[in-house]
């Protein structure tokens, strides 16, 4: 017998499934669950689950979901290809299985349990007092077995996790023995991992796509995936000679059947028009071998990370690429994520780009929100959660923005390893207006492009608020600002309409205040440390001993100290 542990008795009629399934062991010791109770309607259909994701590299298991924003719930569809004794599915703050929020499926070798449980900063399981992964029903198919189960966004039980717009990391781990109870389920010692993904998809309605539409594909040619945990791969394409201008209202990924547990993101960017040709390139992007002029291919056209959906352009407004002043080389890169080290595996993924030659209205445009790329901006070693903001001013918007303003309707939230959080806010006349983007669970290794629930006007005269928190606990010297893996970046890509001048809309601390910082600090300190104007600004972050108090004034000095504003129409060239 399947039973649904706790005590808290269902009021929905539909979930009364005390006793789901009779089940059996058969020789591979895999559990088969044939569901006894009829629930309503009949088998879901796989539109009824539009979102999907492997869960481990292996494909073994597959999420499916659906967001009820009126229920204020998510549905699971959790296909298990190869079950053996249970398995464990949740939630946590960053991946981690201690402090998880988890649904737990297993057998003690007879009879098999579902439940929903915690597990403490020891990583020990307890079952919840309050039971909110309502398991739905469970379905044997010749693929695997199917469990079904939901849970509500917010249960106002301290050891669930809230499920919040941004990503979630989602972990598992498969039970490959029978256990006596719960408690005996060693977290350690299980076969798990973590998978990171936006559960909270807007409920955007289609655009209505033209007739004159067409498809490209940027794929990679047959590349042989390198036998590595981690490879990011280049790929230099072109448009066909005179391509005239046209709008993209929509992209999609292209991945290879059976790699989809490898392809973890990609992105298509579009070369500067400064220079007539690129060269050819296929290779590993970090290769000594890849052409230095590869390095001005920047523009973002399209971006997709595991378990995104297509991406539609509003109905009023397309991206821009081909015609005049416009680059026809193409930039494709494709982060392989290849832990179990699979050898010889071939891959020709990429994404298809759809466009019209039938022009919309308005160009859409990308600015970037956030700090600049520069080492006055730092973060001490052995930081929890050091917050540093940028700003787009009031009089940076009032000079650039059209009177009738922008509208953004898709971010790509960006930092480096450090990052742990970033929020963009709208404030006007002084107060704080709306949330542009928020994720609360950031990670640097999953940024795509999202779509934002409600479009955001920004009119002339507002400001944009960019803030990243970052951890620095695993450092023992300073983070500077800067492009290296190793530096910082704080960085919202908004895309909005109708394309203005304004690309960049960033601040940094007034280098004349970060200077005086350095004096007292050079006062205050026993060993001299040289603060002459020769000695780089990273150098001097690096001799600085981090002390409470020079964090504290450091802290202050990023909090009340002038800012120095880049209000830029390209990367070079600013607004008076």
């Amino acid at each position: 017998r399947m039973q649904n542990s706790g005590s808290k008795p269902c009021s929905c009629p539909s979930l009364k499934l005390r006793e789901v399934a009779s089940m059996y062991l058969t020789m591979v010791a895999a559990f088969l669950v044939i569901l006894v109770v009829a629930l309503q309607g009949s088998v879901p259909q796989k539109s009824d689950f539009p979102y999907k994701v492997p869960l481990d590299p292996q494909g073994l298991l597959e999420l499916s979901w659906n967001v009820s924003y009126p229920e204020q719930a998510v549905h699971f569809q959790l296909l298990i290809r190869e079950l053996r004794f249970g398995l464990l599915f949740g939630m946590s703050d960053r991946g981690e299985f201690e402090n998880a929020d988890l649904a737990v499926l297993w057998s003690d070798g007879h009879n098999s349990y579902f439940g929903d449980a915690w597990s403490d900063a020891k990583g020990q399981l307890h079952m919840d007092s309050q039971q909110d992964y309502q398991l739905l029903g469970a379905r044997r198919a010749p693929e695997g077995l199917y469990l079904l189960f939901r849970r509500a966004f917010s249960t106002c039980d301290p050891k669930d996790y809230l499920i919040e717009d941004g990503t979630v990391h989602l972990i598992y781990g498969i039970l490959e023995k029978p256990v006596p109870s719960l408690q005996a389920i060693n977290i350690s010692a299980l076969h798990g991992g973590l998978q990171r993904v936006q559960l909270l998809k807007p409920n955007i309605s289609i655009p209505e796509l033209p007739s004159d539409m067409k498809s490209m594909e940027i794929t990679a040619p047959d590349v042989v995936i390198p036998s590595q945990e981690t490879t990011y791969w280049c790929y230099m394409a072109e448009l066909p000679e005179g391509f005239p201008k046209h709008h993209i209202i929509m992209y999609e990924p292209v991945v290879t059947a059976g790699n989809e547990a490898l392809v973890h993101h990609m992105e298509v960017f579009q070369c500067t028009a400064q220079f007539d040709s690129f060269p050819h390139y296929n290779g590993p992007c970090d290769s000594k071998m890849k052409p230095d002029r590869l390095n001005y291919c920047r523009h973002v056209l399209a971006a997709w990370a595991m378990g995104a959906q297509a991406f539609y352009y509003p109905e009023e407004a397309g991206l821009a690429f081909g015609g005049p002043g416009s680059s026809r080389y193409l930039r494709l890169e494709i982060h392989y994520h290849n832990p179990l080290v699979f050898k010889g595996r071939r891959d020709s993924s990429g994404i298809r780009l759809y466009y019209t030659a039938t022009l919309r209205p308005y160009d859409a445009g990308i600015m970037e929100l956030g700090l600049v790329y520069t080492p006055v901006m730092a973060i001490p070693p052995g930081e929890h959660s050091f917050v540093l903001t940028g700003y787009c001013t009031d009089k940076c918007t009032q000079l650039a923005l059209p009177a009738a303003g922008i509208r953004i309707f898709a971010s790509q939230l960006h930092t480096h390893l450090a990052g742990r959080k970033v929020v963009t806010v709208l404030s006007r006349d002084g107060r704080e207006r709306q949330v542009v983007n928020a994720d609360g669970h950031y990670s640097p290794h999953f940024q795509e492009i999202r779509m934002l629930k409600e479009v955001v006007a920004v009119f002339p005269g507002d400001e944009l608020i960019t803030t990243c928190t970052y951890n620095t606990e695993d450092r023992s010297r300073a983070t500077v600002g800067g492009f290296g893996i190793l530096e910082e970046m704080c960085v919202n890509y908004v895309h909005y309409y109708p394309q203005t001048q304004l690309e960049l809309c960033k601040s940094a601390v007034d280098p004349g205040y970060l200077h005086r910082y350095f004096n007292l600090v050079n006062r205050f300190n026993d060993e001299e440390i040289c603060m002459c104007p020769q000695v780089s600004v990273p150098q001097q972050f690096y001799s600085i001993p981090w002390n409470t108090f020079n964090r504290d004034v450091l802290k202050s000095l990023y909090a009340f100290a002038p800012i120095s504003m880049h209000c830029n129409k390209s990367s070079a060239v600013r607004f008076p």
